[in-house]
């Protein structure tokens, strides 16, 4: 079976490189046979013609704002492919999101017969800002190893590994999230992990 992670975001507007600089830590680290990385930045058309080439699992790293504390880690899992939205949808060149994205291979898997992947996981970072500007903040900036080590937990055991009182992963269209505080990842992760799809 074929896992792509992917690093979504824009390395110019702060913790919204927290995809980018994720895949790129990740990409560093051993990982099981089948699991590619790539760092796509803000090439969401580019990412949503590979996703045909047959994947099984993709997951993507992304800042994604919920209102928790910056730095809070969230598994978010879509239910099921995308859904093709009325006509094509909006591509920016300087942002793509998950959902526009999954929305556009949707609409290219509609049209080619193609198969999107089986399940579609997204590791996303409170942002604390995504101003102009290079660079991440210290709260994302330190989400990263953990986010890594989520990352590694997700693709060896498909969940991560369990807090005190895990709540489970759960699956409403289009997406649901479950929040990691910085603490309550770090007791959720197992020691030794090292090392920017938002809506």
């Amino acid at each position: 079976m074929r896992t792509l992670v992917a690093g979504i975001g824009n390395i110019f507007l702060g913790d919204d490189g927290f995809g980018v600089e994720t895949a790129l830590r990740l990409a560093e680290r051993q990982l099981p046979d089948g699991v590619e990385v790539v760092d796509i930045g803000v090439r969401g058309v580019h990412l949503a013609y590979q996703l045909l080439d047959g994947y099984d699992t993709l997951v993507l790293a992304d800042a994604t704002a919920r209102g928790e504390d910056p730095g809070t880690l969230y598994v978010i899992e879509y239910d099921g492919p995308a859904q093709p939205a009325d006509g094509a949808p909006a591509l920016d060149g300087h942002r793509m999101t998950p959902d526009t994205v999954l929305a556009l291979l949707g609409a290219l898997c509609a049209g080619t017969g193609a198969q999107p992947p089986r399940r579609t996981l997204i590791v996303g970072c409170e942002p604390a800002s995504v101003e102009e500007g290079i660079g991440l903040s210290p709260p994302v900036s330190d989400a990263v190893p953990r986010a890594v080590q989520l990352i590694e937990e997700l693709l060896r055991d498909g969940r991560p590994a369990p807090a005190e009182t895990p709540p489970p992963i759960q699956t409403v269209p289009p997406a649901v999230t479950r929040p990691l505080s910085p603490a309550a990842a770090g007791e959720g992760l197992s020691a030794g992990g090292s090392n920017r799809p938002s809506t």
